[in-house]
């Protein structure tokens, strides 16, 4: 469980933290919530899908890591291995907390039990000795300010992809070299013959909305599926191997 608290200079001086530790949040998850402003960097490695809330039927933008709940496939040896690390990783383990109703702002959080806090010697300090914001800490908070944008970029997104009615179940087979068959159920992509049925005056407003990009990449991004299968191929081989 996180420990969140307000990050200050006062309390905070001295803190330090160690990068190559952050990744450490994401070992155990198979789907990681992203934004649609880093599409055109995740769809090089990751399936871009959708999964559904089942108590709010709210949707909720996901790139896939692994097939079994607690797999993620780009994490051993205690690094993830990718190109592109998801914004969700990136920031931690900082958090953006609940608005200001004086100020109007997001307090800027950090989870206090994080691995990543450290005293180790390539470990990053938050402050500068002088009481200046580190180029860490500023690159931190640039993360989280695009991830709220993300987010409501993605509830626009998500509320005309519903109107248009572009998303359907994915329902997939899966079969491995070395391990147990297993099929992708709860999650959602773009229909793609909705897509292509749309009238003239639907897909001008997807122009006008910049959301074509988006939508193709997603459709892309499913071939990365056979990546992962191939990914967990060679991990299950190895252990069938040994």
């Amino acid at each position: 469980m996180s420990n969140l608290v307000q990050l200050n200079l006062a309390n905070h001086r001295h803190l330090q933290l160690e990068p190559q530790q952050c990744a450490q949040h994401g070992a155990e998850l198979n789907l990681i919530p992203v934004v649609m402003s880093e599409f055109r960097q995740l769809v090089t490695q990751y399936p871009i899908l959708l999964t559904k809330n089942g108590d709010t039927g709210a949707f909720t933008f996901v790139a896939m890591l692994g097939f079994a709940k607690g797999e993620n496939l780009f994490w051993r040896d205690h690094q993830w291995h990718s190109i592109y690390l998801p914004l969700q990783i990136r920031r931690q383990p900082f958090f953006v907390g609940a608005k200001d109703a004086a100020t109007g702002e997001h307090p800027l959080c950090i989870d206090m039990d994080s691995p990543s806090i450290s005293q180790a010697p390539n470990a990053v300090a938050l402050y500068s000795d002088s009481g200046e914001e580190s180029d860490y800490l500023l690159e931190a908070k640039q993360n989280l300010a695009q991830l709220l944008q993300g987010e409501a970029d993605n509830s626009d997104f998500i509320l005309l992809l519903q109107e248009l009615k572009l998303l359907q179940s994915l329902s997939v087979e899966i079969e491995f070299e070395h391990a147990a068959p297993t099929r992708l159920n709860g999650l959602y992509t773009i229909d793609e013959k909705q897509f292509n049925n749309l009238s003239d005056a639907q897909l001008l407003r997807l122009h006008r909305t910049h959301f074509f990009e988006p939508i193709y990449m997603m459709i892309a991004s499913l071939g990365q599926i056979y990546s992962l299968i191939d990914l967990k191929n060679k991990r299950s081989g190895t252990d069938h191997d040994d």
